[in-house]
């Protein structure tokens, strides 16, 4: 049950979020599309990309923050993701778009303490020069996105939130991501591609 001071933070975080940040979307990936592969730092120091995970069928992406109450709403549920899907080949990883000197509390050393307060068991990466959610087209934290890897490369297959209800966990009814993923397992066409993401705007 959140605070009532919790939800007004979020309630103000959800009115600021239609800002300009909007417009990244209509350049960035939709449904179909190949991912370019990055190399990005993570929390452990490592420069990670996507060709790193040889075994993967896919990955859960999601551009994801410290700061933002709708983050740390779907904290808890981004971990789930992981631990219910690493080990079927869509591992997550976590990319931290905010710019620290606007948002401090997501520095990189912000972000080591958080993942380890946390128990993050996945890559928590930090888009240094905010160069690849861009590309990716995210405007919010958290933006999912779920990628098949196929012989072209790694296809965009979802784009959005990652379930219904951002405010409690128990009350969720449909698990776009889950769905997603399921389906792709499964080797069936996913029903929801896309959806509206919920969060806070990415801060630049």
């Amino acid at each position: 049950m959140k605070t009532p001071v919790l939800l007004s933070i979020m309630m103000i975080a959800f009115i600021s979020d239609f800002t300009n940040q909007d417009i990244v979307k209509d350049s960035g990936y939709k449904i179909g599309d190949v991912v370019s592969d990055f190399e990005l730092q993570n929390i452990d120091g490592k420069i990670i990309s996507l060709s790193d995970f040889k075994d993967a069928k896919g990955f859960i992406i999601t551009f994801t923050c410290n700061t933002c109450p709708f983050a740390i709403a779907y904290e808890d549920r981004i971990i789930g993701l992981d631990k219910k899907y690493a080990s079927k080949g869509y591992p997550v990883i976590a990319i931290n778009p905010n710019n620290p000197l606007v948002q401090p509390g997501d520095s990189y050393t912000a972000m080591q303490q958080r993942a380890k307060e946390k128990g993050f068991t996945f890559p928590y990466l930090v888009d240094e020069g905010q160069n690849v959610y861009p590309k990716f087209g995210a405007t919010k934290t958290p933006h999912m996105y779920v990628l098949q890897k196929t012989k072209q490369g790694n296809v965009v297959k979802y784009i959005g939130t990652i379930d219904d209800n951002y405010k409690d966990a128990s009350a969720v009814k449909t698990r776009y991501v889950e769905d997603a993923v399921d389906a792709l397992l499964r080797g069936e066409e996913i029903k929801q591609k896309e959806t509206k993401a919920i969060g806070c705007s990415i801060k630049v």
